[in-house]
């Protein structure tokens, strides 16, 4: 049974190291880029959550924008029920300022 010689560990520990960044590089690369192919041209994501408030352990409400419409969701442990659905989004709307009809 022959031991191992010093140089053959320092090429073993160099080996891994190096193949070590380059999986950390490319989990870079992949973050950066996304899941989606480098050679496609990035599509425009249609939905995200926009607002999420816990009503209580297990209870939540979810405010999220599909398109240009909001809907209202409350999430259960076991149930999910949609309260609104099809809301204007307030980007969408203009707000339209009063006038002052006071005397001044």
């Amino acid at each position: 049974m022959e031991l191992i010689e010093f140089s053959q560990i320092i090429k073993f520990v160099t080996a891994l190291v190096f193949v070590l960044a380059l999986m950390g590089g490319l989990a870079l690369v992949m973050r950066k880029f996304g899941s989606n192919h480098p050679l496609t041209a990035p599509h425009k994501k249609r939905m995200k959550i926009i607002e999420v408030l816990p009503l209580s352990p297990k209870h939540k409400a979810l405010l999220i924008k599909r398109d240009d419409k909001e809907h209202l969701i409350i999430l259960g442990a076991n149930s999910e029920v949609i309260v609104e659905s099809g809301i204007e989004s307030q980007q969408d709307t203009e707000v339209v300022p009063l006038k002052a009809s006071g005397k001044e």
